[in-house]
């Protein structure tokens, strides 16, 4: 599904607001001040001294958010998950194109109207889920063909960022969005089991995912855990790869790259790893590129939605399975 914009004239200069001045949103900043194609016009936050701060840092100044859109061509959306569609919405209808951290919204009828906008107005909606801009991405979909079963473990020690949210839509949005795009097919069904530890919401979970296709896939997703580890194993008819994230590690078993393994029946093996790039700069590249040369936007409203749809669909799985376990008395109720 593709957005359709309108690009600004050829040769300009973008001006980029940014809401949001946390720990994150200072990323985003220091990206857009250093840019060639764009110059920071400002910066909003609730939290008038944090937004000062960032401001000096970047050269830039502090507004509040009308002012802020009066000055731009376009805004990053840094906030909180729970601010990201008020702030979004308002950008959108005021003209100006948009990216936004995932998820997109908390909603799919937020979602929904988002894009919906976005396409009236005839502006650019970017979603950031940063995986996608990735050398890591690269190497494994240029390598792996439409995949039968995957495994993906993506868990790290407790930090207080980002527990606003559930972990499924803190950590394991970005692995469900990485597994949409690789089995580019609709979900049938979901199974899913979790349990908050450290706070209110999951802190800690796993979900079978079934596709139309027949592929499958198993996530498990943890902020509570003593050590980082990113893994992923996945399965097809071209072969068997095995990528290790924290090391930047990748072994493929197929037939078509590699050296033969004796007696292998002409299967080959491939052990490789990848250089990294700055996925945060490749994302506002491509944003820029979207705005001004009219470049395709690479995760656009679509797949936003998309990926929001389906960690929805595991937060749902997994209040059906707590609500059967309470109800046979394997765990307590917590109310």
């Amino acid at each position: 599904m593709s957005q359709t914009h309108d690009t600004l004239p050829s040769g300009s200069t973008l001006r980029i607001g940014l809401a949001g001045a946390g720990h994150f949103g200072r990323f985003h900043a220091l990206k857009i001040a250093s840019s060639r194609r764009a110059v920071l016009a400002g910066i909003f936050d609730p939290d008038e001294t944090r937004a000062l701060v960032l401001a000096k840092e970047t050269k830039t100044v502090a507004l509040g958010f009308d002012a802020l859109l009066a000055q731009c061509d376009a805004i990053v959306i840094a906030a909180p998950a729970e601010a990201h569609f008020a702030l979004a919405e308002r950008a959108l209808a005021a003209g100006l194109h948009v990216l936004i951290e995932k998820p997109i919204a908390a909603t799919l009828e937020q979602a929904d109207r988002l894009a919906a906008l976005a396409e009236e107005k005839r502006r650019v909606l970017q979603v950031g889920h940063l995986v996608r801009y990735s050398a890591e991405y690269a190497a494994v979909a240029n390598r792996m063909e439409r995949p039968l079963y995957i495994e993906a473990t993506r868990i790290a020690p407790f930090k207080p960022r980002g527990t606003d949210v559930s972990v499924i839509l803190d950590l394991m949005i970005h692995d469900l969005d990485l597994v949409l795009a690789l089995v580019d097919s609709p979900i049938l069904s979901v199974d899913a089991v979790g349990a908050p530890v450290a706070g209110p919401h999951e802190d800690i979970a796993n979900a079978r995912l079934r596709f139309e296709n027949g592929a499958v896939a198993t996530i498990t997703a943890s902020r509570i855990s003593l050590k980082t580890e990113r893994k992923m194993r996945l399965f097809a008819q071209n072969g068997y790869m095995s990528v290790n994230f924290m090391d930047r590690k990748l072994m493929m078993i197929g037939r078509d790259r590699g050296l033969p393994i004796p007696g292998g029946q002409g299967a080959r093996i491939e052990e490789t790893g990848w250089k990294d790039h700055d996925a945060l700069a490749a994302e506002h590249e491509a944003f820029a590129a979207s705005i001004l040369d009219g470049a395709p936007v690479l995760v656009n409203a679509y797949a936003g939605r998309r990926a929001l749809a389906a960690a929805l669909a595991v937060a749902e799985s997994m209040n059906d399975t707590r609500a059967r376990l309470e109800a046979s008395g394997l765990i307590r109720h917590e109310g």
